[in-house]
């Protein structure tokens, strides 16, 4: 059964995996982007694979929920943090016309950064401009970054002459680009490290500038 009030939909009874057929359905009508709120982590990820398998072109953002308690010891995963700024990143400074957002109740619920304060959480870098090594730096520093002689972790960077390396946190790999004076359009949004405080930093791949 599907109920429509305004510009938000309730779906029930829908067996699994047709409820991602109306999901498409609905971008399709909207010409913009929809927000799926799942019940729980498991459903998001049973959504994200039948919206993979019907529309494998389709954009599918996921805005998961933190992995700890509220006033919990501990700081929330810097995959997770890495993942939920992203996101949150990404709708700031743009996202494609149409796509979908998957995300959970507790994931909803949760507080998030000021619009003023994603505004700031991104460094970009244009074809033929002078990288700014100052304002790189003071921006890594803010997003939590740590610098050492050589990055190994997710939350390091390093300057090694005239190269910058910078390994951000929630990527499964390292995978690593060079940029001169002359490089294409970089942009870092942010998590913070392990051991931090929700702070920010970059959610962007490991990169590597040469100035």
């Amino acid at each position: 059964m599907v109920k429509t009030n305004g510009s938000r939909i309730t779906v029930s009874g829908a067996p699994e995996g047709f409820d991602a057929t109306l999901v498409l359905k609905e971008i399709e009508k909207a010409g913009g982007p929809v927000i799926h709120v799942a019940r729980d982590d498991k459903r998001m990820a049973a959504m994200r694979a039948a919206l993979e398998f019907y529309a494998p072109d389709m954009p599918v953002v996921t805005f998961p929920a933190w992995d700890c308690l509220p006033y919990d010891r501990v700081s929330p995963a810097a995959e997770i943090s890495a993942a939920r700024m992203a996101v949150l990143a990404g709708l700031i400074h743009g996202m494609p016309e149409r796509f979908v957002l998957l995300t959970t109740l507790n994931a909803a619920t949760q507080r998030v950064p000021a619009r003023a304060t994603l505004k700031d959480a991104a460094f970009v870098a244009h074809v033929g401009d002078r990288m700014d090594e100052a304002g790189l730096r003071a921006f890594l520093v803010r997003m939590g970054f740590t610098q050492s002689p050589t990055v190994t972790e997710p939350g390091d960077y390093a300057i090694r002459g005239g190269i910058i390396d910078i390994y951000a946190p929630g990527q499964a790999a390292r995978s690593g680009s060079t940029c001169s004076a002359t490089c294409s359009t970089a942009r870092a949004a942010s998590t913070p490290r392990p051991s931090a405080p929700p702070k920010s930093s970059t959610g962007s791949s490991w990169r590597r500038f040469r100035r």
